[in-house]
């Protein structure tokens, strides 16, 4: 697999004069940190965007006419969203050499707006898992050791709104108990690649479905040193100190939505994020306080979700027939 041209900052390092830097030291230095500005999950989508480009036959740096035939060639093979994708890697492989990106030029946006045009497909979206639907699946838990954290597990990412990356890189340090409740630091997110933190406070409960609860419930369980807080569990009951995949969390969800009568299929790991914010929708709290709970930079992707649950709101033909 290609690596991003870092390679190329190198070099303009070692044709720098740095009469005191070791310059070995300061190219190490300078890669590390380029490396550091995009998390784990970009960088791997990067990579793959470029090999992807390169094994069509193309180069980098390229001209705008083979983007355009590029996406072209590729279009309706591969969704729109991936697209896209492909293109931000292709533009950020030219910014790291100091190229002019051919992906913001007239040929490629006529081209990338034909196939929206032709080839437009609504995306599909994770169904909310909402707060009834949660309710149910608490109901149904076993009071064994997996059904302890599944609680907690569910609870958290319900309440919070998180997203699974952000729910399975939670550690025992980031939640916090407070009089009113807890509150759990999100160090890193989608949204925040610099890692500025975020703070999400989940009150208690005044019912059994306390968030707050299930998970003291299951901190019982756990070693106090900071560790995982969500961790895999062997047959028996073992808990092992592995973190918790994200891909395990959709597994959860559609596992235990499955058992309450849900298509699984329309159920993943960002169904706990999508629930919360459209049960909250759905009981007419204000769209300034779901975006504070939810941490959503873009209004316009938070009303996705409140559009679709205040669909008969103060509806037209309510009484009609």
């Amino acid at each position: 697999m290609p690596e991003l041209p870092y390679d190329k900052f190198c070099t303009q390092v070692q044709n720098v004069t740095l009469p005191i830097l070791n310059l070995s030291s300061t190219q190490e230095a300078v890669r590390h940190y380029l490396e550091r500005s995009l998390s784990k999950n970009t960088h791997k989508a990067y990579q793959n965007d470029i090999a992807h480009f390169k094994a069509a036959g193309y180069s980098i740096p390229c001209l705008p006419e083979d983007i355009a035939a590029y996406i072209a060639t590729y279009a309706g093979e591969l969704s729109i969203a991936t697209l896209i994708r492909r293109l931000s890697g292709i533009n950020k492989a030219h910014e790291l050499m100091n190229q002019p990106s051919p992906t913001k030029s007239e040929i490629v946006r006529l081209t990338m707006k034909g196939i929206r045009r032709e080839h437009n497909v609504k995306q599909k979206q994770a169904a909310p898992l909402l707060r009834d639907d949660l309710i149910a699946i608490l109901n149904m838990l076993s009071d064994d050791i997996r059904g302890i954290r599944d609680r907690a597990a569910l609870m958290v990412g319900f309440g919070a709104a998180l997203r699974r990356s952000e729910l399975v890189a939670l550690n025992l340090e980031d939640i916090e108990f407070v009089k009113e409740g807890m509150i759990v630091n999100i160090r890193q997110s989608k949204t925040d690649q610099e890692g500025l933190g975020r703070k999400i406070s989940i009150p208690r409960g005044r019912t059994r479905y306390c968030p707050v609860e299930s998970v003291e419930n299951w901190l019982e369980n756990l070693p106090r040193q900071n560790a995982p807080f969500l961790r895999s569990i062997r047959k028996g009951g073992h808990i092992q100190q592995e973190r918790l995949s994200d891909s395990a969390i959709s597994c959860m969800v559609k596992e235990h939505a499955a058992k309450i009568g849900l298509d699984p299929k329309q159920y993943s790991g960002h169904s706990l994020r999508a629930g919360c914010v459209t049960s909250l929708a759905q009981m007419g709290i204000p769209e300034w306080q779901i975006m504070k709970q939810s941490g959503h930079k873009s209004h316009a992707t938070m009303m996705r979700y409140v559009r679709d649950a205040r669909l008969f709101e103060d509806h037209p033909l309510e009484g009609l027939f």
